[in-house]
């Protein structure tokens, strides 16, 4: 998205940097024309990803995941191994 030289000028007088506005847009709440994240919303989205961070860390730990899907039903799941699994090598 483009943005207006009033715009930067107003990040760079108040100390909001483009990763900031970047957040806000991502977790925030759209009110008319504008999108708000407020301290509680924001401590909200820091619990949610901290959550997520432990699984991601747990998904690593087993060297990864993989997740054989076929339209909306979840066929099977298995940790990644590192190479490609060849059709039919009984996965």
């Amino acid at each position: 998205m483009k943005t207006t030289r009033h715009f930067s000028k107003r990040m760079s007088q108040r100390g909001i940097s483009r990763d900031m506005v970047s957040v806000v847009r991502q977790y925030g709440a759209l009110d008319g024309n504008k999108v708000v994240l407020g301290r509680r919303a924001a401590g909200q989205a820091i619990s949610e990803l901290m959550t997520q961070l432990r699984t991601l860390k747990k998904i690593q730990d087993k060297g990864g995941l993989v997740i054989v899907e076929d339209g909306e039903s979840l066929i099977t799941t298995y940790n990644f191994s590192g190479r490609a699994r060849q059709p039919g090598a009984g996965h």
